[in-house]
């Protein structure tokens, strides 16, 4: 690899974090009191699923450990925001699935961050917002791999 094209993807990879960082400090901030992103993050993605999970599942989803989702659902079980059960099948496994009172607590958190992803978003602009999702979905799918 060229020394130009090294510098540019540093610059790019450098630009990643601190946007995530940035994005994560602000966010976290403005969301209801004891929810963290990672709360968040989950209850969002289980909001969106039609089918209960396992938490080795949600584990791969999020490419974290096993030991880091069951903290997480932990967590939100005793909130009262997911339940989890026995998997009837296989006794060894649990499925998980979002609570009514999780649903509430999403949207409580979905309406206190709102005003500031709109905003970082319009002041982006729509066009630069639609162009930069595929590279970044691109560069996700790359890192997965």
């Amino acid at each position: 690899m060229s020394a130009t094209l090294t510098n540019l993807a540093v610059s790019l990879f450098s630009e990643i974090m601190t946007a995530d960082q940035l994005a994560r400090d602000r966010l976290g901030k403005l969301l209801p009191k004891g929810m963290e992103i990672s709360h968040f993050s989950l209850l969002n993605h289980l909001t969106h699923s039609s089918e209960e999970k396992t938490p080795a599942q949600l584990a791969k989803s999020f490419h974290v450990t096993r030991g880091a989702m069951s903290n997480t659902l932990s967590r939100l079980e005793v909130s009262g925001y997911i339940h989890i059960r026995p998997d009837w099948d296989d006794a060894r496994r649990k499925l998980v699935t979002i609570s009514p009172a999780g649903r509430q607590a999403r949207d409580r958190a979905l309406t206190a961050i709102s005003p500031l992803i709109d905003t970082v978003v319009a002041d982006l602009g729509e066009a630069k917002v639609r162009a930069a999702i595929p590279v970044l979905r691109d560069l996700r799918q790359k890192l997965e791999q």
